[in-house]
């Protein structure tokens, strides 16, 4: 196997609860990611994981309920929840995802890997030049196993990505740019109450205003440029704000083993 997604989820979201499993113009924010991740021409599996946590049965009832594979994990580990999965299929590259981007546009993960250099580890928006919410990163196996491995603040254990970025030393980094300019300013994810009106927006008039399920994120640029209003509903959102907090909050952890303790 060479690409795998894997695309976390989970259901007590401090800021926006159960965001996954909202009504997301008649499925599941989570059904609408995977079935936009599944565009892909180019991966050979979508595997969602989700933690240990009871919390998140019911994101495991709707997965077994639409035939997509599970991984079951740690929960504030989320480094060792893509580890563990990945090490089953040992593929090549795994491409991390999360559940609350139901905008992604698999057109440009596609174009991400055909771009990818042999030598690469890492590629992902590091510049930060689409909008928040189109949002991937191709990881190569072995640099997994690395972070897994020598990963010891507890934001690198919870961001997966984090040992990485911060050792350019260590890894090759590829940054993937946005051609038509510096689009980061928008946000297309799903953190808070606002950012779902938005969404919600988006879906209402592609699925019942043009009849257009399969959308790009041009079209979307598009949309909002005409409606202006709408796109200005979550402009008062920071990018990367629970990254923040977990940085704030960090503690040195012991790479491997679990620092959740489940509920009872």
């Amino acid at each position: 196997m060479k690409y795998l997604a894997l695309i976390q989820a989970r259901c007590n979201s401090a800021r926006l609860p159960g965001k996954v499993l909202k009504d997301l113009c008649g499925k599941p924010v989570l059904s609408r990611m995977a079935e936009r991740v599944r565009k892909s021409r180019l991966l050979d599996e979508v595997i969602v994981i989700t933690s240990i946590s009871k919390s998140n049965l019911p994101v495991l009832s709707l997965c077994s309920g639409t035939g997509i594979r599970v991984g079951i994990g740690s929960e504030e580990d989320v480094l060792d929840r893509y580890y563990q999965t990945a090490k089953l299929l040992r593929p090549e590259y795994i491409v991390r995802l999360t559940a609350d981007c139901p905008c992604f546009d698999a057109e440009l993960l596609d174009d991400a890997i055909t771009r990818l250099n042999p030598d690469t580890d890492y590629c992902a928006m590091i510049s930060e030049t689409y909008p928040d919410g189109l949002d991937f990163e191709i990881i190569k196996f072995s640099a997994l196993e690395k972070s897994w491995k020598e990963a010891v603040h507890s934001y690198e254990r919870e961001h997966v990505t984090q040992y990485i970025l911060r050792h350019p030393d260590l890894f090759s980094l590829q940054d993937y740019v946005c051609p038509i300019g510096n689009l980061g300013s928008h946000r297309w994810t799903v953190d808070e109450p606002e950012d779902f009106e938005l969404v919600f927006r988006i879906f209402q008039h592609f699925l019942y205003e043009e009849n257009k399920e399969d959308f790009h994120y041009q079209d979307i640029l598009r949309f909002l440029e005409q409606n202006p209003e709408i796109a200005r509903i979550n402009q008062h959102y920071r990018r990367n704000e629970g990254l923040q907090k977990s940085i704030a909050e960090d503690r040195i952890v012991i790479p491997g083993d679990s620092f959740y303790t489940p509920e009872e």
